[in-house]
């Protein structure tokens, strides 16, 4: 028995180191030519890869597998993600919109109880600003509506949450707007809740100055000003700014409108307020004074 078996150990030694040497000299012999720069060698190496190449398909078809099952899984995790973020979005807009349908309600019920009246002609018309002044010494901007789309002078302009200024000079097809924080513009204004009168006075600064206050203890920095709609040129009501104080004590004005991007601003279709003449008549109707005197003549 160990003498069969060192029988096959002798047979199996130099075999083993024959095919070792066999696949050194395979080796070698593949480095060789795959090192040769030489058209035939080249040529020969396009023929050997392209008869391996397919065969082995086989081998990357599990590798290629799973980087697609890679790819598919991450590219389904930013699916959830998304969806996530969508779906946060989407609740976000539906209490937006519950909010939206209740002030709605709310201002109609409003509306409804205290029987306003809204004026059919206080209408807008909106217009891009084209170019702005950016002077120190005067303030404007020029809009692409004039004289053709009915503009007048002296109407108000607001861009959607604050009053702006007003129209002043209009073309066929453009028109400039004074800001509030010109030198020359001048708003007479009421401040909310004292009932205060007052003026907005433009000094080329971001905050109109507040003068002439009736009772100025009255006013606290904060508090609400709005046009008060005297002298006819501005309507009432419409939103200025809010009281606020400089370093110095004087009162002046934070406005609502964002100054520092005035890109469409509304012009609002305002003809003045109807200008009454006989005070007494707001209360006697001429019709009933007329016929009083008659009735009492013929008893």
């Amino acid at each position: 028995m160990a003498k069969d078996r060192s029988q096959r150990d002798e047979f199996t030694g130099p075999v083993k180191r024959l095919l070792l040497g066999v696949l050194l000299l395979c080796l070698l012999g593949i480095f060789l030519v795959w090192r040769i720069d030489s058209p035939r060698v080249e040529r020969f190496r396009a023929q050997v890869t392209d008869q391996i190449m397919p065969n082995m398909e086989w081998l990357m078809a599990p590798v290629t597998g799973t980087v697609n099952l890679v790819r598919n899984i991450q590219s389904y995790q930013r699916l959830v993600d998304q969806n996530r973020e969508l779906r946060s979005e989407l609740r976000q807009m539906q209490a937006w919109r519950e909010a939206a349908l209740q002030l709605e309600q709310e201002n109609a019920r409003l509306l409804d109880l205290n029987n306003v009246r809204l004026d059919p002609r206080l209408t807008y018309i909106t217009g891009v600003v084209i170019a702005d002044s950016g002077s120190p010494f005067r303030q404007s901007v020029l809009l692409n509506v004039g004289a053709r789309d009915g503009i007048i002078d002296g109407w108000a302009a607001m861009d959607g949450i604050g009053l702006v200024g007003r129209v002043s000079g209009v073309g066929d097809n453009t028109s400039r707007v004074i800001l509030l924080t010109d030198a020359t513009s001048a708003v007479p204004a009421t401040i909310q809740p004292s009932g205060q009168t007052a003026l907005v006075g433009g000094d080329n600064t971001a905050a109109p100055v507040l003068d002439f206050i009736e009772n100025p203890d009255a006013v606290r920095p904060g508090d609400r000003v709005v046009s008060s709609g005297d002298g006819g040129v501005f309507p009432a009501g419409l939103l200025i700014g809010q009281v606020a104080e400089d370093r110095g004590g004087r009162l002046r004005v934070r406005l609502s409108a964002d100054f520092q991007r005035l890109e469409f601003l509304r012009l609002l279709r305002h003809y003045g307020s109807e200008r009454v003449d006989d005070p007494g008549g707001l209360v006697v109707p001429d019709s009933l004074a007329d016929q009083a005197p008659s009735e009492g003549g013929d008893g």
